[in-house]
């Protein structure tokens, strides 16, 4: 009677999101070819890969995707691993409308996860955002923003299907571990002095507000290792807090 009323309540227990998501063949491959490369990373980097978030953290010129943990207990992040992109569009500067093959820039989060992509895995992330409803096409802003395998790209960031299996893996177990929003930080390059200077004299003063706005966010992590919290004014600009 015991083992009955036991076995009825675990088939009430909802699966978990990694449950869910492993009944996906891709993310099964994903597991099986990756978890152990994922696990040496933190290894390496003497990091514990249980009850870990993650961070993301794009430069569109330097074309690298940062990853970076914060292990269960710490208030700092560590840097894991970096992946190049595999193939870039569009030019420095945000995105601002649909069909303009930009990568966006801004502060997001990761908010799909898409085992079945066209592109072999695709984590998507929640553009626009507050701060591109402002300021981008009020009605065509564009949209379907991924980080993906694959290597073409038309406004995304593809690291080929071999790297996005690893990062796919390390962003189920996030999610799994309760952390409903994974954020992405995707900046124009790094925004020292000389790189703010070096825009300017390329691009101009066409973005340089909106840069300078996000360079107190930049700063603040690269300071403290710490994400900093973050609004957005009522004119599109990111304000630090």
């Amino acid at each position: 009677m015991y083992i009955a009323c036991l076995i009825g309540l675990m088939m009430l227990i909802p699966p978990s999101f990694k449950e869910i998501q492993l009944k996906n063949s891709r993310v099964k491959v994903a597991y099986d070819e990756k978890e152990e490369v994922v696990k040496k990373h933190f290894k390496d980097r003497n990091l514990k890969y249980k009850g870990f978030n993650l961070f993301v953290r794009a430069f569109k010129k330097e074309k690298k995707l940062e990853i970076w943990i914060k292990e269960k207990g710490r208030e700092t992040y560590s840097l894991l691993h970096t992946y190049n992109f595999c193939s870039s569009s569009g030019t420095l500067g945000p995105k601002r409308k649909e069909g303009d093959l930009q990568i966006p820039e801004g502060i997001y989060y990761i908010n799909h996860f898409n085992p079945q992509s066209n592109f072999y895995l695709s984590l998507g992330i929640n553009y626009p955002n507050a701060s591109d409803k402002v300021l981008s096409d009020p009605k065509h802003p564009g949209g379907l923003i991924y980080i993906h395998g694959n290597c073409v790209t038309v406004g995304c960031i593809p690291i080929t299907d071999d790297k996005i299996k690893e990062l796919y893996v390390l962003a189920v177990e996030a999610r799994n571990n309760g952390q409903t929003e994974i954020p992405v930080h995707i900046f124009p390059s790094k925004l020292n002095d000389k790189q703010l200077t070096e825009l300017e004299e390329k691009y101009g003063t066409e973005h340089k507000d909106f840069w300078l706005s996000l360079r107190p966010i930049y700063n603040a992590f690269e300071t403290s290792k710490k994400l900093p919290e973050i609004t957005v004014t009522g004119k599109g600009r990111y304000q630090l807090h």
